[in-house]
């Protein structure tokens, strides 16, 4: 365990320079080694340089390896690396990759002439154009790979690998097998050799898997954030830099590096990884925040869902009361929302916008029975050539209040949250997955709720969560709501935390911190005494503690029969808004934009005049950036605009 990490990468690398045949390119952010396939014996050392006290391969040991793998052809190998001895064309120790697998070879000198084992790790996708780290932990017939972090994939073979492998005048060669066929044509940033441990408890602990860092040349490494003067690079390298223009666009490890022109704001912005940079203005900050349209809906809406259908434009899905009218879709035209299309619903509680390939979808939530007394939610699908949103599938649901749709390991899902069953509310909610042989959603789990409000769906690296609100249990609104992991193909609970009439829970990120918030919206036990008022409560901000595996209370904050919370940014500033609704008097309540401000949390900066305040939703536009309220009391939404200095 005390043995130092081997790096293989480094060897290559002159002091002071590059090696002929390589050079460094910067993509997403991170910088890897460009192999030339004229000259693989350029690309070698002798194995005496890492193993100088003793000519043996270690028995027990890790192989650390991040790379950007590009498209491969079907039915060729590429060779990450491999240890040969002078005098033969075998493979001693090798790495290879092929499209969809992983082989590693070794060389087994056992018996009379020695022979060739490959190991096979099938279904290893990397062809992606994006960065991954594996980890391959080898120990006697055992063999394990891990990519990114994720769930390992362990082969057992008949074949040990040699507890004697001699490594007397053999070389290293980075990225072939000694000659011009099978040259990785990808990136390699990370190529360690760890003696005598499994290197992944070292590698899975930060939460950027697919670039994590054991050992990485110097030539690699980042650049500080401020250089010190304005020296010339040492070390020259290439990037594949992109500007992108118009409305806000992501940015995460994928986009670092890369820059994004505002073009109403002429300002031009860089990608750290997680935050858009400023490099030709002075950053924005939220002023205050005006009214600019009233939307007049079709009755109270319970929700709404803001989405963009590409090359078609922005619209907004209300989730109305009564039927008939039913509920109505609005297209952003001209700087506001007008009707673009009605569609019947029951008592509609909420919307969900997903596209499942190049197929585009949206879920309503069904709290009431339809005419024909059927209790049926409804997918819709949007038609291109008529360019409306058309019937799909019904599914049964009991006074459903909420979708929420994800994807797992490629796979797509939709959960419903079902609220009663007539006086009922312990009942099961449903977690669909979609057939693609069908076309069709088809039930892949239940989970027990109570008097459920709404599903929210997150990932925190290579792991997939599911957090339930739940309200009420037929007796009180003090219950657990519940926290699931995606563990060996179904959810699983992962942790309790005991709310009070939940109605909502909003996940969102500051930095690499990540956090979940509760809406609470009342206090009611039947078998307690009535406190002086139900609905003034506390509504909580849980933190992700990563050393003790479970979200930790961070901030309570006094709300008002809080029932949604939608969280949003304005230049480097972060902001949550809260959906008050009730105060135990007057649905006439402010709701509160709160401000990040580090270490005091988040503190109040705007009240807003809302009346029955039932949903948030934020969106940016090129003109600017916008929120969006729904009342469940008067047929009445409001778009609010950000106004910055």
């Amino acid at each position: 365990t005390d043995l130092r990490p081997l790096d293989i990468l480094s060897e290559v690398v002159p002091a002071g320079g590059l090696a002929h045949g390589m050079r460094v390119f910067q993509v997403q952010g991170v910088r890897g080694f460009q192999l030339a396939a004229s000259r693989p014996r350029a690309l070698c050392f002798p194995a005496s340089r890492l193993f100088t006290h003793c000519d043996r391969f270690p028995e027990e040991f890790s192989i650390i390896v991040t790379l950007r793998v590009l498209s491969v052809p079907a039915r060729r190998n590429e060779y990450v690396f491999t240890l040969m001895a002078e005098e033969s064309p075998s493979v001693l120790v090798g790495l290879r990759y092929a499209p969809g697998k992983l082989h590693f070879l070794f060389w087994s000198q056992e018996r009379a002439g020695g022979w060739q084992t490959r190991v096979t790790f099938p279904n290893v996708s990397l062809s992606d154009s994006q960065w991954h780290t594996l980890v391959l932990a080898v120990s006697g017939q055992s063999f394990s790979l891990t990519v990114d972090c994720s769930v390992p994939k362990d082969v057992l073979v008949e074949t040990p690998f040699p507890a004697s492998l001699s490594v007397k005048r053999a070389n290293f060669y980075l990225g072939n097998r000694r000659r011009r066929k099978g040259v990785f044509t990808g990136l390699l940033r990370q190529l360690v050799l760890l003696p005598g441990a499994d290197a992944t408890p070292r590698i899975c602990t930060p939460m950027n898997f697919k670039v994590v860092t054991l050992s990485v040349p110097s030539v690699l490494q980042d650049l500080p954030a401020k250089p010190a003067s304005n020296e010339v690079l040492k070390y020259p390298y290439e990037t594949d830099t992109k500007v992108t223009l118009g409305s806000r666009p992501p940015c995460t490890t994928q986009e670092k590096a890369q820059f994004w022109f505002n073009t109403s704001q002429k300002g031009l912005y860089l990608c750290n990884g997680s935050a858009w940079i400023s490099m030709l203005e002075v950053k924005q900050r939220l002023d205050y925040v005006e009214e600019y349209q009233n939307l007049v809906t079709n009755s109270e809406t319970m929700g709404v869902e803001v989405f963009t259908i590409p090359r078609v434009g922005l619209f907004a899905a209300t989730a109305n009361r009564y039927t008939p009218p039913g509920s109505a879709i609005y297209k952003w035209t001209d700087g506001k929302f007008v009707p673009y299309q009605n569609i019947p619903t029951y008592q509609a509680q909420s919307w969900k916008y997903f596209t499942i390939g190049k197929k585009i979808f949206l879920a309503v939530a069904n709290f009431e029975q339809n005419d024909r007394g059927q209790e049926l939610s409804v997918i819709y699908k949007w038609s291109r050539r008529k360019e409306k949103f058309v019937p799909y599938q019904r599914i049964t649901t009991h006074s459903a209040r909420d979708w929420e749709a994800f994807v797992i390991e490629g796979e797509a899902f939709l959960a419903v949250v079902n609220h009663r069953e007539g006086n009922n509310h312990n009942i099961d909610s449903v977690i669909y997955r979609w057939n693609p042989r069908t076309g069709l959603f088809e039930i892949n789990q239940t989970i027990p709720t109570s008097g459920a409000y709404d599903w929210e769906f997150f990932t925190i690296g290579p792991y997939s969560f599911l957090a339930v609100a739940n309200t009420f249990n037929g007796t009180s609104t003090k219950i657990y709501s519940h926290i699931y992991i995606w563990l060996s193909g179904s959810f699983q609970l992962f942790q309790s935390i005991l709310t009070f009439g939940a109605a909502d829970w909003e996940v969102f990120r500051i930095g690499d911190r990540v956090f979940l918030a509760v809406a609470n919206s009342h206090s009611y036990d039947s078998g307690m005494p009535a406190p002086s008022n139900f609905y003034a409560i506390n509504s909580s901000i849980y933190e992700l503690n990563v050393t003790a595996q479970m979200f930790v209370k961070f901030q309570d904050l006094l709300t008002y029969s809080a029932l949604d919370w939608e969280f949003f940014s304005v230049g480097d500033d972060s902001f949550l808004v809260v959906a008050n609704s009730f105060d135990g008097f007057t649905f006439s309540v402010n709701s509160i934009i709160y401000r990040w401000q580090g270490y005091e949390g988040f503190v109040a900066a705007h009240h807003l005049p809302t009346v029955g305040c039932r949903d948030w939703e934020a969106f940016h536009t090129t003109e600017g950036s916008y929120l969006l309220y729904t009342s469940a009391k008067e047929p009445l939404s409001k778009v609010l605009k950000l106004k910055t200095t």
